[in-house]
């Protein structure tokens, strides 16, 4: 159907900003006396808009609330908005950046960070390939903060991306634990593509595969584990390779 709930002010601000399709808004009528003064103007403002747009506007007392809501903070408001990923062949990254490789990311709060971590590293696009979560999981536009509407981001087939990544002469950048090149030395300088895949499998020897082809320009980057754990949350790798991306652009 390509509907999605949306939980959160911060995050139906920002599905409102990027001008995606709002359906309907629920809001807690019973405990909007609760909420703070920048709360109840920030709902009111969400409210306002939505149905400017032609949204839905639904009242609700707590109880039927609390059966939609599923976030862990309570702001009193949710909506449903029509939002999927497109696939590779309408994906328009922003042009002269770098973009996030994603495979088999499982894990919805880990792929909502990578999207906040594109949109405040200036990433160009994120493209998801391979099974696992996807860009329009509540829970990943929760983690994500609502920036997943802001970041291009398109949904396809682990070959799909490779193809589309020889195709774009794409520079890849993968971070694996038996990466041959340290972290802050290879290079990141022209709007690499950075791979990751997910923690359980890592990257599908597809990419590797593609590379000994002669197909795919790759490096391949590990991160130092100085203690007990062999590696880190992809969030956080994702992190440190984006401003590593950052630092090699801005020198």
């Amino acid at each position: 159907t390509g509907l999605t709930l949306i939980d959160g002010q911060r995050e139906i601000y920002r599905c409102l900003a990027a001008q995606k399709e709002i359906i309907e808004v629920f809001f807690d009528a019973d405990s909007f006396s609760s909420l703070s003064d920048t709360e109840q103007t920030n709902l009111l403002s969400i409210v306002t808009q939505a149905s400017a747009q032609g949204a839905a506007v639904t009242p609700l007392s707590s109880r039927p609330f609390s059966k939609i809501a599923f976030g862990n903070r309570n702001e009193g408001i949710v909506a449903v908005a029509r939002f999927r990923a497109e696939t590779l062949a309408d994906f328009k990254p922003r042009p002269n950046s770098p973009i996030f490789l994603l495979e088999g990311i499982e894990k919805p709060g880990n792929l909502g960070a990578i999207f906040r971590t594109a949109d405040a590293a200036g990433f160009g696009g994120v493209i998801i390939c391979g099974k696992g979560t996807d860009a329009s999981n509540p829970a990943v536009i929760r983690a994500s903060l609502g920036t997943v509407f802001h970041v291009p981001v398109a949904c396809d087939t682990s070959v799909a991306a490779i193809q589309w990544c020889e195709h774009h002469q794409q520079n890849i950048v993968a971070a694996t634990p038996v990466g041959t090149t340290d972290w802050h030395t290879a290079e990141m300088a022209k709007q690499p593509a950075i791979l990751l895949g997910s923690e359980a499998h890592g990257i599908s020897s597809l990419w590797f595969d593609a590379a000994k082809n002669k197909k795919l320009a790759l490096q391949t980057v590990a991160l130092p584990m100085l203690g007990l754990a062999d590696s880190l949350n992809v969030s956080a790798t994702a992190a440190v390779l984006a401003y590593e991306s950052v630092r090699q652009r801005n020198a």
